[in-house]
């Protein structure tokens, strides 16, 4: 058997095959959510561990970005709890500013995850009541059962890997024989190195379009595949972000209200897209993101692009790949490209290693919808997992935290009284038994006497 350790967080584990007692809950992610989570439960003085398979926070960010990322929304709605962006930053801080306040904001809440730990499998251990986490340091799959593993054992497990788990790599017939480079937009950095070359952009969403606009600045020739029907927002109007603006509605107006108010102020910016090859939905765009999670295209200059004809757009799906270099499109019409890019999204992996069913369905979302998904049975909780962004998985957090708290707190109190009243009943039998005992040597001394 196995030998049982215990682990505050902050501990670092390094020995193979080993089990692992945490006092207090496994956070599985070291991104967004992960961080936020683990930050309200230092301030509610709970212990945790937080578990990363990458090798630093928040990798999506630092591995997986592009380099003229900025944030979609405004900086208010995309900080983390309890410690706000600095007031230097601009509303819209770019990719380099956002990893400087993600370590910058482990730093201040004294987080230090377990990097390189991937987990394997999750389960709940109906005999003891508790959740069996095992990890492996493999990064790949061939190597796990030779590589040191690690099973944590706690009561509480948070699932914070997230929306953007892994990449969604779309199964196009033909695309193996492609001889131009293909990349997905997670290893996407720069539109300099394809100066010059026609490049197809798979997808029409925020990375579409920035992944398009960016290669058009860097004299590429871009061709964005609009695969479906799609909601393009701007980004501000007049001066004030336009998520901020439907959230102040919202206060007052039903959602299908907003949804109009918006639909009305999107034509009065862009006009009729359909001439673009951009077609909307018949569901607005914020029922739309309430229900499928799919988010509006915040416009930041792609829009203008494609009006100038630098950006080509093709309003049809791809049929196949034709050879070293073509693409035939469902329409009939073939084209040549030098490099593919796949903005195709990424997917939750929770159903690849949890073994849970009752909670998180089969996309690997919980199955109960916002704002009640962050809290299943038996001490499960989820963050981020809210198609809200940042500002949902903030809010997630802090109820996390709050709830794993309160618990620690009763259960700390409780335990304080037990020590209390075991304290109390080892007094009285010690004050008992000096009882039974003085009198006998007082009749000693007498009777010596």
């Amino acid at each position: 058997m196995e030998k049982l350790e215990f682990m505050q967080d902050g501990e670092n584990s390094s020995a193979s095959h080993r089990s692992i007692w945490v006092n207090g809950p496994v956070i599985v992610g070291a991104g967004p959510s992960g961080l936020g989570t683990a930050a309200c439960l230092r301030e509610n003085g709970v212990p945790f561990v937080v578990l990363e398979r990458a090798d630093c926070l928040a990798s999506l960010w630092q591995n997986r970005t592009y380099d003229r990322l900025k944030l979609h929304l405004s900086k208010r709605f995309c900080e983390f709890p309890n410690l706000p962006f600095p007031d230097d930053y601009p509303n819209y801080p770019n990719r380099r500013q956002f990893i400087d306040y993600i370590q910058s904001y482990a730093d201040h809440f004294d987080i230090h995850p377990q990097f390189r730990e991937c987990v394997q499998s999750a389960h709940y251990d109906e005999t003891l009541g508790l959740w069996r986490v095992r990890t492996t340091a493999a990064t790949d799959p061939a190597d796990v059962e030779s590589s040191p593993q690690v099973e944590y054992i706690c009561r509480w497990l948070v699932v914070a890997t997230g929306e953007n788990a892994d990449c969604v790599v779309p199964q196009i017939e033909g695309l193996r024989d492609f001889k131009g480079e293909v990349l997905h937009v997670a290893d996407y950095k720069s539109g300099e190195k394809f100066s010059g070359k026609r490049v197809l952009v798979v997808g029409c969403g925020n990375s579409g379009m920035e992944v398009s606009l960016d290669l058009c600045n860097h004299n590429a020739h871009p061709f964005m595949v609009v695969r479906s029907s799609v909601h393009v927002l701007p980004r501000e109007v007049l001066g004030k972000s336009t998520f901020e603006l439907a959230a102040i509605l919202m206060n007052w107006l039903p959602l299908w209200m907003v949804d109009k108010l918006l639909l009305v102020l999107a034509w009065l910016f862009f006009g009729n897209l359909e001439k673009l090859g951009i077609r909307r939905p018949s569901t607005g765009p914020l029922e739309l993101k309430n229900k499928g999670g799919k988010t509006p295209v915040l416009d930041i200059g792609a829009l203008g692009k494609i009006r100038s004809g630098s950006i080509k757009v093709v309003p049809a799906e791809i049929k196949h790949f034709v050879g070293s270099n073509q693409v035939e499109f469902v329409n009939g019409c073939r084209l040549e490209f030098d490099s593919v890019v796949l903005a195709t999204g990424y997917k939750s992996n929770v159903r690849s290693w949890l073994q849970e069913t009752d909670f998180f369905g089969n996309n690997g979302y919980p199955k109960t919808p916002f704002p009640n998904g962050w809290k299943g049975s038996r001490g499960l909780y989820a963050v981020g997992f809210t198609r809200r962004g940042l500002f949902g998985a903030a809010s997630d957090a802090a109820k996390i935290g709050a709830d794993i708290g309160s618990l620690w707190k009763q259960e700390s109190e409780q335990q304080q009284e037990e020590k209390t009243v075991s304290s109390i009943s080892c007094h009285r039998r010690c004050t008992s038994h000096k009882t039974i005992l003085n009198p006998i040597h007082q009749s000693h001394s007498v009777e010596n006497i």
